[in-house]
């Protein structure tokens, strides 16, 4: 191994593992941006089936109260 390539890899090696953990953080960035639009999208949906699974013991009608709240919450956007 000539002096070159070792000198090269010894600068480059710290340079790719930044680069490398740039990504990483990015990517888990949007991930977590995403997760939080759909937690806030499905969190008014769920309250409402909650409510409904409380007031009338259904989980029939209970899952119909999250579609269409969910529906209209994807209409509405």
């Amino acid at each position: 191994m000539s002096s070159l390539s070792f000198v090269a890899l010894v600068v480059l090696g710290p340079l790719i593992d930044v680069a490398f953990l740039l990504l990483l953080l990015v990517i888990g960035l949007i991930i977590i941006i995403l997760l939080a639009k759909v937690f806030l999208f499905i969190l008014p949906a769920g309250i409402i089936a909650l409510v409904v699974w409380f007031l009338t013991g259904s989980v029939f009608w209970a899952g119909v109260a999250f579609l269409v709240v969910a529906l209209i919450s994807l209409l509405k956007r």
